[in-house]
């Protein structure tokens, strides 16, 4: 090919339109975003975070199995990580815009059978995932505005395709590094509003009588004064997020790390960012919901 010939093809591909995205989504469904600038930050948790977490969760339960079991040994060390710079949901992605997902592609609606929730082995009865389940394609009544769950890894991926189609813009699970840049800035807070535990300030299981958490899932960004110094809401309790990230596999399959804590869970160690734990990618969970990165 000479010279020429190639110089028109390049003109000719330079000249070529980016593919257009497949539909416009409805303005109020268009995730809000906030901006994580690149640099470092501080990741991880030395002894003494540890050991304040695993002491709130002795306060609230009354016994001392996270430490038994280790829950917090391995959330690597406390360290400085260099990141780029990215955007991130503001909140988990809500019934209303998966709705839209499960509308457009015919995907199947967030739901889990008696019989794939008892092989899961997990303390929640199945009746509890009824209130969570869709019914015709569509989320319960009133929980619109709610964080969906009982979605897999594999879900939230085919979710993040769908979205980056209908845009024109890559949509992708976040790391679990960058998930917790976002949720606890640049200077290792043990929580993301700051180092001091507040079950006010997140939708927990926590406090006493009237003023025990609500034990389900809420409108996300029902607790602003919980978020992170970059905006991120309901980074700590409401769910567990999905997070790109392997953590090996097991008999069930391969395993991807969930940050963030859930709206059962008390004395909240588990809800703090440097903490995480696998979870298998085929898990329908009512306490596992997703947000999504935007490159």
């Amino acid at each position: 090919m000479n010279r020429r010939v190639l110089g028109l093809l390049c003109l000719l591909a330079a000249a070529t339109p980016l593919p257009a995205p497949a539909a416009e989504l409805a303005p109020e469904l268009v995730p809000e975003v906030v901006e994580v600038p690149a640099g470092p930050f501080v990741a991880g948790s030395d002894r003494t975070e540890r050991e304040a977490a695993y002491r709130l969760d002795e306060a609230a339960y009354g016994h001392s199995v996270t430490r038994k079991q280790r829950w917090y040994e391995a959330e690597g060390a406390r360290r400085e990580v260099e990141l780029p710079a990215f955007s991130i949901m503001r909140a988990p992605v809500t019934n209303r815009l998966y709705a839209a997902f499960v509308a457009a592609t015919g995907h199947r609606p967030p739901d889990v059978s008696a019989e794939e929730w008892q092989g899961y082995g997990l303390i929640h009865p199945y009746e509890r995932t009824r209130r969570h389940a869709w019914r015709g394609g569509q989320p319960p009544q009133g929980r619109e505005a709610h964080p969906v769950v009982l979605v897999s890894h594999g879900d939230a991926k085919a979710f993040a395709a769908w979205l980056s189609a209908e845009t024109g813009r890559r949509w992708r699970l976040p790391t679990a590094l960058e998930w917790e840049k976002a949720a606890r800035g640049t200077e290792g807070r043990r929580f993301p509003w700051g180092d001091a535990w507040d079950p006010r300030k997140l939708n927990s299981h926590d406090g006493s009588g009237e003023e025990r958490g609500a034990f389900d899932t809420l409108p996300v960004g029902s607790f602003p004064a919980g978020s992170s110094p970059y905006g991120l809401l309901d980074a700590a309790g409401q769910v567990f997020e999905w997070t790109a990230t392997p953590a090996g596999s097991s008999a069930k399959g391969d395993r991807f790390l969930v940050k963030g804590g859930s709206w059962d869970d008390r004395g909240c160690g588990v809800c703090r960012p440097a903490a995480g734990h696998g979870r298998p990618a085929g898990l329908k969970h009512i306490l596992i919901g997703f947000r999504l990165v935007m490159d």
